[in-house]
C-alpha cells in the first residue's frame, strides 16, 4: 500500500481521502491482511488520522466495512487510546444524530446513522477491549451523573435528555459495556 507521505502531519480530509482509497483496495482484494493492518494503524496513530479513518471507514458505501477483517481489527489494536475514545464517542454521535433525524422525518438519514451505528458496535464487539468498555462505563456515568470525563463532549454536541438516554440505552442493549 502507499502510504501518505510520514513526513508531513495527516490532516483530517487527507485520512478520508487517503481511507477511502484503503477501502477500495481491500474490496478489490489488491492487499493481504499484513498490508491492511499497516495501513489501518498507519491511520490510527494520530488523532486527525484516526477521525478521518473512522468517517470514511464507518459511511463507506462499500460493503467490506459491513466486515472487518482481521487486519483492520489488529489495525485498530494498535492504538487503543484513540481508538477506544472514537468509537465510544462515534457511538455517542451516530445513535444520538440518527433520533434527531427520525424526529424530523428524514428516514434515509436515519438509516445511514443506523448503519454507522451497526459497523461502530461491531468494531467495538470485535475489538473486544478493555479499554473501549471502560471508556462506554464512563460515557454512561457522565449521562448519569452530569459530569465525568465525557462531559465537555456531550457538552459541545447539545444532546438533549432524549437523546442521552438512546445512547445510555444501546450500550446497555448491546451489552457493551
Amino acid at each position: 500500500m502507499n502510504k501518505p507521505d510520514t513526513a508531513t502531519p495527516l490532516s483530517f480530509p487527507k485520512a478520508i481521502a487517503d481511507t477511502n482509497s484503503l477501502i477500495t483496495k481491500i474490496a478489490d482484494k489488491q492487499l493481504n491482511e499484513t498490508e491492511i493492518e499497516s495501513g489501518v494503524a498507519f491511520f490510527v496513530k494520530t488523532i486527525e488520522g484516526a477521525r478521518g479513518f473512522f468517517v470514511a471507514y464507518l459511511t463507506s458505501e462499500l460493503e467490506v466495512s459491513d466486515n472487518p477483517s482481521s487486519g483492520v481489527i489488529k489495525g485498530l489494536q494498535s492504538s487503543p487510546e484513540i481508538v477506544s475514545n472514537l468509537l465510544v464517542k462515534n457511538l455517542a454521535m451516530c445513535t444520538a444524530i440518527g433520533l434527531l433525524h427520525r424526529r424530523n422525518g428524514d428516514l434515509a438519514a436515519a438509516s445511514g446513522s443506523d448503519r454507522v451505528q451497526r459497523r461502530t458496535i461491531d468494531l467495538i464487539q470485535k475489538l473486544n477491549s478493555d479499554a473501549v468498555t471502560q471508556k462506554l462505563q464512563q460515557l454512561k456515568s457522565t449521562i448519569d451523573n452530569q459530569s465525568d470525563i465525557y462531559q465537555r463532549f456531550l457538552d459541545s454536541q447539545n444532546y438533549d435528555n432524549e437523546q442521552k438516554e438512546q445512547i445510555k440505552n444501546i450500550i446497555s442493549l448491546r451489552n457493551l459495556d
